[in-house]
């Protein structure tokens, strides 16, 4: 069993070497790709240059004029003979690195059970163990829990993550609702907008109440999400409060208005406190998974130091 799962172990590291291959492998593919078309244009070019001075052309006339034809015909074959050669080279070259290529992808296909074949192998001596009166048996147990209980946290860590991302998408929503409303109000207050200009800026409230009702909706499943994990982990309110319509547009004047602009402000405020906060949950989550998984790996490093070993 141990030679078996040293072999196994093998196989997995050449697997990801393979793999790492393939993708440097195919960088260096794609770079040779974009030189070789360089080298065509450039070749194409000095092949132009020479047939305008062997045909009838402006060039071929300005050069006999000159007296000089014959020497730039010579420089520009020797010019286009040298692009033609780089062409070649370049064409040579990428079809090697296109075989190699081809070649990694074949071997990585080839070890692509690799990993989960050396995962078997170690569940089944983890299973051996266990059921013997091997001393690492206890140990082992308490490593199966850890690593059960951890990747649970870990998935609830990911769904608040994507919970919180939900909820600032949702959240950004509603601040480019009001701060449109704030354009228009700062247009009705200040620079007399009217009748049209109240309906333009509670048209744009009313979208923003809207998007607050599903930001309200995605802080409450993000609540929910965090309820599932240990620890103080608390999800912003978002109050925006009541923005009065009616009084505004039928009693148009100064005061209201002031008041309406004031309650939009106000209502900037708090989506920013909840965004800076939904942020700063982002940021705690993002540490959490980083510190599960390195826990996890360590997890896992000891537990195949225990299984391979005789």
């Amino acid at each position: 069993m141990i030679r078996r799962l040293a072999e196994a172990a093998e196989r997995v590291r050449e697997y990801g070497t393979v793999a790492g291959q393939v993708e440097l492998l195919r960088r260096r593919v794609d770079e040779a790709e974009r030189r070789l078309a360089g080298l065509r244009r450039a070749h194409e070019r000095e092949q132009a240059d020479v047939a305008r001075l062997e045909g009838r052309s402006a060039s071929r006339l300005l050069a006999s004029l000159r007296g000089s034809r014959e020497d730039d015909l010579r420089r520009e074959r020797a010019e286009a003979e040298l692009a033609a050669r780089r062409e070649v080279d370049a064409e040579v070259h990428l079809a090697g690195l296109r075989r190699d290529h081809r070649a990694a992808q074949v071997r990585r296909a080839e070890l692509a059970g690799a990993p989960a074949a050396y995962a078997g192998l170690l569940d089944e001596r983890e299973r051996r163990l266990l059921a013997g009166a091997d001393p690492r048996a206890a140990r082992l147990a308490a490593l199966a829990a850890e690593r059960g209980r951890l990747t649970a946290r870990a998935r609830h860590v990911e769904e608040a993550t994507w919970a919180a991302a939900a909820a600032r998408d949702a959240l950004a929503a509603v601040r480019d609702h009001l701060a449109r409303a704030d354009n228009w109000s700062t247009y009705d207050t200040f620079l007399g907008g009217g009748m049209i200009g109240s309906m333009m800026k509670h048209g744009r409230m009313d979208d923003a109440a809207a998007a607050a009702r599903v930001a309200d909706r995605r802080l409450a499943a993000l609540r929910a999400e965090l309820a599932d994990l240990p620890g103080q982990w608390l999800a912003p309110e978002l109050a925006v409060g009541d923005l009065t319509r009616f009084t505004d547009i039928f009693l148009d004047n100064i005061f209201t208005d002031l008041a309406v602009r004031g309650r939009i402000r106000r209502a900037r405020e708090s989506v920013d406190r909840a965004g800076t906060a939904v942020a700063r949950l982002r940021d705690r989550l993002a540490g959490e998974a980083q510190e599960i998984g390195q826990r996890l790996a360590a997890l896992a490093t000891e537990r195949v130091g225990l299984l391979t070993t005789p």
